[in-house]
């Protein structure tokens, strides 16, 4: 236990059917936006954690975190059934790379996350940090359904704030929308269609992209991206694609 924290439940949110928010109140590190702590319970005489990004932007109280219920996951089981007062564990220190201080100087910056990976992007855009350092931002967020579009009120405030910056792009894969985009974010890209949207190019010369959710999304973006001359990010080795899986 000399490990963790004791964090106090403030609301547990659920969005629709498996998607909820977590708000904690706890104490834990300073911490850059893009970055997750590990949240955990105490179940049959062990303590079961998960990594979790934080959603709320540093400085700011609770905690939040954005995740989904996992049929018969022994953790999120739980968390779902948590209430306004319960008790969980939450480890001091946090960890991560997907940050903005991470990654180099460039004019346009993409964020692209499916279902929960919007998390960490949504503190970014809660921060200085983008504005500042970015002529264009984009946040294309892809989910199957309209009602698995979480956080449009935070989406729309950022709109209200920055609207000569900011360009959102939404994607629904499963259902028709007038205001989403239909399908795959990697489909976009292949025909064009993203591009035609927000009227930039990804390219190496303008473009940081950053990718967080469904591992299958992130091998297929970069993929094509490194098909266009973009390459991976690391730090002896400068790029343009920074990836996060999400399980």
């Amino acid at each position: 236990m000399a490990t963790w924290n004791e964090g106090k439940v403030v609301k547990n949110l659920n969005w629709n059917g498996s998607l909820y928010t977590l708000y904690i109140d706890a104490d834990i590190a300073p911490f850059e936006a893009g970055q997750f702590a590990r949240i955990g319970l105490e179940i049959d005489g062990e303590i079961v954690g998960r990594p979790y990004s934080l959603v709320n932007a540093p400085g700011t109280s609770p905690l939040e975190i954005y995740y989904i219920e996992v049929p018969a996951g022994p953790l999120t089981s739980r968390l779902v059934k948590m209430q306004p007062g319960d008790s969980v564990l939450v480890a001091p220190s946090v960890n991560g790379f997907l940050i903005l201080d991470e990654i180099p100087q460039s004019k346009h910056l993409w964020l692209m996350a499916t279902g929960t990976g919007v998390g960490p992007f949504l503190s970014m855009l809660d921060t200085d940090k983008p504005w500042q350092r970015y002529e264009k931002v984009v946040l294309v967020y892809a989910v199957r359904t309209l009602a698995e579009l979480s956080y449009q009120h935070r989406i729309n405030e950022v709109q209200r704030r920055y609207p000569d910056q900011f360009i959102y792009v939404p994607f629904i894969s499963r259902e028709v929308s007038q205001f989403a985009m239909p399908g795959r974010i990697s489909t976009a890209i292949i025909d064009g269609k993203l591009e035609a949207r927000v009227k930039l190019k990804l390219s190496p010369e303008d473009s940081q992209v950053m990718l967080c959710g469904n591992p299958q999304m992130v091998e297929d973006i970069t993929n094509l991206l490194k098909e266009r001359g973009l390459r991976k990010h690391r730090r002896r080795e400068p790029g343009h694609i920074t990836v996060e899986n999400y399980w």
